[in-house]
């Protein structure tokens, strides 16, 4: 439902979220550097608490139904997010970003991002609030990602520019190389743009891809445009730090896709639930509601999002674990842990494609794994 939390708060809210980004953005752009695990955590410890405080006061300001659709939808936009993390990855070797500004070309890709997710949302609301039969779809997509995901979710696909960023490689007078932090620089006498102007596009417009089922999920927790959005800013603030600070370690996450799985397939079901109560299309009990189809409380909702993900992470671990203990003695070797950090996996990567690395102008090489399907989409 869509909350009545008062105007002041929300422009309040979006102000000092604008605020905060920009002085992120101000701060990364002065001092590109590789973050080391302890800043990484350090930071995605920082968003983590501020998504709570964040919480926390819309529900001292709305009151708990509004609290609780944020949490949720917060939970699930970051636990769906985390896929981004994999073709942030492909992105960043395909055009071999320098690692002391992957983090400026995280931040800038997220504002592009969360830009086009803004447009997204309000469009959403918009049909939303005219056509509550739109649910029905909603919910038949996500039930549909989520049988997907289960019958083969860990396929991987080829990641392929999309139409916005060859699009701009036809506009824009593109360079092969890059020079530091700058935008443009000069080839053969020539100003020309550098390769990251379409870094920060590729990253902005393929997590948009990505979004084309997390937000009818979210959606599918609240109707408040306000909550749908704060989540996404939230969720994708927090990821930038998370892709240095996991990196390879995500690889053990092997029952992830069950885990998103069971929350799109529930948070699915539920938005067809939710259609049915508030039915109207005529050929369903004669165009009136279904009183007695029963609606999903946002608590329940709560306690499936967060047990999907502990039981999944645990199991996750637990498997990698016993798969890495049977691995010890036919090797002969120590275990090694997995990749101490991102850092780690962008460099490997990064160092695969140096002698194809793509010229700004030029199309990248084919090649690489995605999951969820999200940037093939």
């Amino acid at each position: 439902m869509v909350h009545e939390l008062p105007v002041w708060f929300e422009w309040a809210s979006l102000s000092a979220l604008a605020v905060l980004l920009l002085v992120d953005l101000f701060v990364v752009g002065r001092r590109p550097h590789v973050p080391s695990m302890r800043e990484s955590a350090l930071w995605v410890g920082f968003y983590v608490a501020l998504a709570l405080v964040f919480g926390a006061v819309v529900g001292a300001v709305g009151g708990a139904a509004p609290a609780g659709e944020f949490y949720a939808g917060w939970l699930t936009e970051y636990s769906l997010s985390v896929d981004n993390l994999f073709v942030f990855v492909i992105i960043m070797a395909r055009f071999a970003v320098p690692r002391e500004q992957q983090q400026r070309v995280l931040m800038v890709g997220i504002i592009v991002a969360l830009v086009l997710r803004g447009a997204f949302i309000l469009a959403g609301a918009a049909i939303i609030s005219q056509f509550v039969w739109v649910f029905y779809l909603f919910g038949a997509f996500l039930v549909y990602t989520a049988i997907k995901l289960v019958a083969g979710g860990d396929e991987p696909e080829e990641y392929h520019e999309n139409r916005a960023v060859r699009a701009l490689r036809r506009v824009l007078p593109l360079g092969t190389r890059y020079d530091g932090g700058r935008l443009r620089t000069v080839e053969d006498g020539k100003r020309v743009f550098t390769p990251l102007v379409v870094v920060f596009l590729a990253i902005g417009s393929t997590d948009l891809l990505f979004a084309f089922d997390s937000i009818p999920a979210i959606f599918g927790l609240t109707q408040d445009p306000f909550i749908v959005f704060t989540t996404n800013v939230f969720a994708l603030m927090g990821l930038r730090q998370l892709y240095f600070l996991l990196g390879g370690l995500l690889e053990r996450l092997v029952y992830l896709p069950i885990g998103l799985a069971v929350i799109l397939g529930f948070i699915g079901v539920k938005l067809i639930l939710e259609a049915l109560h508030e039915n109207t299309l005529p050929f369903i009990n004669g165009g009136e509601h279904l009183e007695a189809v029963p609606t999903v409380p946002i608590w329940l909702s709560l306690v499936v999002i967060v047990g999907a993900l502990a039981v999944t992470t645990v199991a996750s671990l637990l498997r990698t674990r016993a798969l890495h203990a049977r691995s010890e003695p036919a090797d002969g070797e120590q275990p090694g842990t997995a990749a101490s950090s991102t850092e780690d996996v962008t460099e490997d990567a990064t160092e695969t494609v140096t002698d194809e690395a793509p010229a700004a102008g030029g199309t990248p090489p084919q090649g690489g794994g995605v999951p969820r399907g999200g940037a093939a989409r």
